[in-house]
């Protein structure tokens, strides 16, 4: 039995040889919702520094405004790229960490409120008095009674078919979800790098580290 699982576990080892495939997919995942995060913050800039200062209470708005839109813009074309990819993670980690502590916190974990207790997280922490799992399947019951009715309404005075054709309705919690997810994927990618082969960090390191610190 022992030698049976060795060699099934020499075939998994094999599979190393395509561990560059994971840095690569977290890279692909993040730095376009980066980009396009730090390009909508760049256009609308005027409007991040008055929620950053009247919304969210930070300190010196326009510069944490302009660190915000230059970490997550610069941040994603880097990690589409591969390059300075641990570096680059750096100041996206603090960005989520912000975001998460400012604008997600006071809302719980739920990017979306879930409006089915019986398939929401929480049915299985609330059993073992997880805090707030009990809480949160109450307000999913809660949640899922204001769905019902506002359907209801628009079923009853609007073209329902139409207003549902791109996607169903949905109550926004806008809690630390996404921002706790991109965390801990930027995470990851702080300790791995970008990967071989498809990163420009690969190719430089090649290049000119030392064989033993690349």
């Amino acid at each position: 039995m022992i030698a049976v699982l060795n060699k099934l576990h020499n075939l998994l080892d094999a599979g190393r040889k395509l561990d560059f495939l994971a840095p690569l997919a977290l890279r692909l995942y993040l730095a376009p919702i980066f980009i396009a995060v730090g390009l909508h913050k760049m256009n609308h800039f005027g409007d991040i520094v008055a929620w950053f200062e009247h919304s969210l209470g930070l300190p010196f708005p326009q510069a944490m405004a302009f660190l915000a839109t230059a970490a997550e813009l610069l941040g994603g074309v880097a990690l589409l790229l591969g390059i300075a990819v641990r570096w680059a993670s750096i100041p996206l980690l603090v960005t989520m960490l912000v975001a998460m502590f400012t604008a997600h916190w006071q809302n719980g974990w739920f990017a979306v409120a879930p409006s089915d207790p019986a398939t929401s997280v929480a049915s299985v922490l609330a059993p073992v008095g997880f805090p707030g799992a009990a809480e949160s399947l109450q307000n999913s019951v809660e949640v899922g009674k204001r769905l019902d009715r506002a359907r209801d309404i628009l079923r009853e005075n609007g073209n329902y078919a139409w207003l549902t054709e791109k996607g169903s309705f949905v109550i926004l919690n806008n809690g630390i979800e996404f921002a706790a997810t991109y965390f801990v994927m930027l995470l990851t990618l702080l300790f791995i790098g970008g990967g071989s082969y498809l990163s420009v960090d690969y190719w430089i390191a090649r290049k000119f580290r030392e064989p033993d610190s690349r």
